[in-house]
């Protein structure tokens, strides 16, 4: 499945995984269709360590990514972006986000959404649950007065930065004149699918403390090292509307997305770098060859 039919357009791809722990075959599976499609339509393929998780992110993890990748033999361009040396850059958006009056300044916990969702005498199982798995937010904060919001802003408290989806999806459409889609090349049926990004509610863009998230970095630095076709795993899916919205509110370049199925345990989970059995490195340290990685992902497909 990765040795794709030569392709007319140059499709720049690229892989970026967070150094939290060791890559497993998933990972390698991700890769390989990501270098396969640069590769035969003679475009290029990048390397990207998303490390904004700073208390997670080791160094050792880092630098075991290109050991792996060097391994597998999968050829990567040099100039490789280091999210957490780019936090001055992610500003510079949040700061056009909020010039735009399109995010808003956030005080809760997610022991505080649970609480106020209880308080609401409503049964928290039958409260919306984002892709991720979390609360959609209840917007305590969101309309609050200008002096309130001063206030707080005054006291010091750390708060996150939420996206108004509303407004974003208003702006957008206004600005675009129709109806705002992205295109999907991975997934049966291909082609235009329309924005969900109320999926997720007001999603958290950036926090007091780290200026930016996984949906804001991801977007500003796919039109920095010029990616024109994302690849990526079939989870992160219901972010696409996420981070096509994103896009047109930032002027940024529009790609196109590749999403493959996820590599799964016997159980019918999906890898986890919890279960160091699957890593790379345990792969290469026990000296399997390069070529039955293939045959490993095959039957894990």
């Amino acid at each position: 499945k990765f040795f794709l039919r030569k392709i007319m357009i140059k499709y720049n791809t690229r892989f970026a995984p967070s150094p939290n722990g060791y890559l497993h075959l998933g990972h390698a599976y991700s890769a390989f269709i990501s270098s396969e499609l640069a590769k035969k339509s003679d475009g290029k393929f990048f390397i990207r360590i998303e490390d904004i998780d700073l208390g997670r992110c080791k160094k050792k993890y880092e630098e075991n990514i290109y050991k792996d990748l060097n391994w597998l033999e999968i050829k990567y361009e040099k100039n490789i972006i280091k999210q957490s040396e780019c936090f001055d850059k992610y500003e510079r958006y949040i700061k056009k986000l909020r010039d735009l009056n399109l995010i808003y300044p956030c005080w809760a916990s997610r022991s505080e959404i649970k609480k106020f969702i209880l308080s609401k005498s409503i049964n928290k199982s039958s409260w919306p649950i984002d892709p991720d798995g979390q609360y959609i937010y209840p917007k305590i904060y969101k309309n609050i007065s200008k002096a309130e919001r001063s206030n707080l802003m005054l006291s010091g408290s750390n708060f996150s930065w939420r996206l108004n989806v509303e407004k974003a999806m208003i702006f957008a459409q206004e600005k675009l004149g129709n109806e705002i889609f992205f295109e999907e090349l991975g997934l049966e049926p291909k082609g235009k699918r329309i924005l969900e990004p109320n999926l997720y509610g007001d999603f958290i863009i950036a926090r007091k403390e780290i200026p930016t998230s996984y949906h804001l970095s991801v977007i500003i630095d796919d039109a920095e090292q010029g990616i024109n076709l994302v690849t990526r795993g079939l989870d992160i899916y219901p972010a696409t509307s996420i981070h096509r919205l994103l896009q047109i509110i930032l002027n940024l370049p529009k790609t196109q997305w590749y999403h493959h199925n996820l590599l799964r345990e016997e159980s019918g989970q999906k890898l986890s770098k919890t279960n160091k059995s699957n890593s790379i490195k345990s792969l290469r340290e026990r000296k399997i060859k390069k070529d039955e990685i293939f045959s490993l992902i095959k039957s894990n497909e």
